[in-house]
């Protein structure tokens, strides 16, 4: 594959993966399930302020992709743990160096948000003017 050409079913999988990803909060639940297995109220608490409604979807997207499953236990009341699979596990690594990337240049992002919103800010201003 040549830099920056892909074939139709690599941009398939990628949007795919994105999508998955680019949610709210699949990358939290998928790095706090990389500490090792957990019951569903440990996570929601971690990951707060997750609604159970919306951390049920997200489970449920990531165990239908494969990422995450999901065991009972046969207790009262039951007991749900949730835990990565082999490829979840697989994708610790690239989620791992975006977090990292996130975390070291998310001032850098935040700079550049305002520095364009100035920008943009003066050059209505500037419009205004002119007319």
């Amino acid at each position: 594959m040549k830099h920056g050409h892909l074939p139709e079913t690599g941009c398939k999988r990628i949007s795919e993966l994105l999508s998955r990803l680019g949610d709210k909060w699949s990358v939290l639940v998928i790095a706090y399930l990389g500490e090792g297995p957990l019951r569903f109220s440990e996570l929601q608490r971690r990951i707060a302020p997750i609604s159970q409604k919306m951390l049920t979807t997200t489970l449920r997207a990531l165990e239908r992709d494969g990422l995450v499953t999901r065991t009972v236990y046969p207790t009262v009341p039951p007991r749900v743990d949730y835990e990565l699979t082999d490829l979840g596990r697989d994708l610790l690594k690239p989620i791992s160096s975006l977090t990292e990337w996130a975390l070291k240049n998310g001032d850098r992002m935040d700079a550049a948000r305002a520095h364009f919103e100035r920008n943009r800010q003066s050059s209505r201003s500037g419009v205004r003017r002119a007319l």
